[in-house]
C-alpha cells in the first residue's frame, strides 16, 4: 500500500465522522425501526477508527519505487538482453 491510499482512507474517515456528528447532534427527526442519533453515533465512531486506520496505513508505507536495469549485449549467437528489477524504498 501507498501514502495516498492512506490518505484516502483519512478522507474517508473523516467524511464518515462528520455525517455521524451530523446525524447524532444536529437531526432532530424522529422515525419508527430506528434511531437517527444510534445511527449517526455508529457512523461518528466507525469514521474515527478508520480515521485511526488510515494514519497508521499511511505512516507505515514508505515510499517505494522500482528500479529497472536492462542490459543489451550483442554477441556472435545474437542479441543477449536481460531485465533486472528490484523494489527499494526511497
Amino acid at each position: 500500500m501507498n501514502r495516498s491510499f492512506g490518505t484516502g482512507i483519512i478522507v474517508f474517515g473523516i467524511v464518515l465522522a462528520a455525517v455521524g456528528a451530523i446525524l447524532k447532534y444536529a437531526v432532530t427527526a424522529s422515525t419508527t425501526g430506528f434511531s437517527i442519533p444510534e445511527v449517526g453515533l455508529i457512523l461518528l465512531i466507525v469514521g474515527v477508527v478508520t480515521f485511526l486506520l488510515g494514519i497508521v496505513v499511511a505512516l507505515s508505507s514508505g515510499r517505494r519505487h522500482t528500479v529497472t536495469t536492462e542490459q543489451v549485449q550483442n554477441s556472435p549467437d545474437g542479441t543477449v538482453r536481460s531485465v533486472d528489477s528490484k523494489d527499494s524504498l526511497a
